[in-house]
């Protein structure tokens, strides 16, 4: 009869694999070791603020509504120590509520902005100057609601655009408080909005399904659009700053023969939360 049976390993033998198994292992701990070393930092930031808006929309009427508007703005920059890159994400809500110049009649204006983007940045002046530049995806969503109108009250807004963005940021002392001045700017390149084409009525969009060149590309031209964000950071904790801030967000477009635009003008004020992940 015959017996089958496993080889036996001795001492040395282990040991050889084990070394081997050890080196195989070692480019896998390296690099974990490598990212534990580079922490993730992330800066988040919330914003309240009051200020004028300027509305017009010709779809809905010829006149020029103005009064006070209230904006949320909620800011997200995430980096890796060492590396060049960050990711920037904003949520921003708009709403307004503007009289005609004989105050008869109002429009009410709401919309939510989304802002995601990719910035590269440089050192300067050791260290006390940021400089970034790179760019952002947008999308818009809202409308405006006139209270005169009766077949066609409200206008839909409808917007997605790439926008080139570039951010400057110096770091100082104020009152032996540390400080971060920093101004941020985006303007339009190209996009797609939605608008009714001249005298056409959403019934005939959405009901009828009579399209009209009711998705239209857009670029600097047709959309001049420009945001900016001009802020003020004051150390009040480790990790804690108090903004103060004005945003600028002028929006405006001119297609199939309607002209939109609404201008909001916005004192900020919120708070800086720094935050290292590991």
């Amino acid at each position: 009869m015959l017996t089958l049976g496993l080889p036996t390993l001795g001492l040395p033998t282990m040991q050889l694999l084990a070394a081997t198994l050890l080196l195989a292992l070692l480019p896998t701990l390296s690099m974990e070791v490598r990212a534990q070393e580079e922490p993730r930092l992330r800066t988040n930031a919330y914003m309240i603020g009051v200020g004028v808006s300027d509305i017009l929309d010709t779809y809905l009427s010829q006149e020029h509504f103005s009064g006070t508007g209230i904006t949320y703005l909620a800011t997200s920059e995430r980096s890796r120590r060492g590396k060049d890159w960050s990711t920037l994400i904003q949520h921003q809500a708009h709403l307004a509520l503007a009289d005609d110049r004989a105050k008869q009649f109002s429009d009410l204006e709401m919309s939510y902005q989304l802002l995601w983007g990719k910035l590269h940045q440089w050192q300067l002046l050791d260290g006390r100057l940021r400089l970034q530049a790179g760019g952002v995806a947008s999308a818009l969503v809202g409308f405006i609601y006139n209270t005169h109108q009766g077949n066609n009250p409200a206008q839909a807004r409808l917007a997605l655009q790439l926008m080139p963005a570039a951010t400057a940021a110096y770091s100082f002392r104020l009152f032996r408080l540390p400080a971060t001045l920093r101004y941020e700017l985006e303007l339009p390149l190209a996009g797609i909005l939605f608008s009714p084409n001249y005298g056409q009525s959403y019934y005939e969009i959405f009901s009828r399904g009579d399209y009209d060149h009711n998705i239209v590309p857009v670029t600097f031209v047709t959309a001049p659009d420009f945001r900016q964000l001009l802020t003020l950071d004051l150390g009040i904790g480790k990790k804690t700053s108090l903004r103060l801030g004005y945003l600028g967000d002028c929006r405006q477009a001119k297609v199939n023969s309607l002209r939109q635009h609404v201008y909001s003008h916005r004192f900020m004020l919120g708070i800086v939360k720094n935050i290292r992940i590991l």
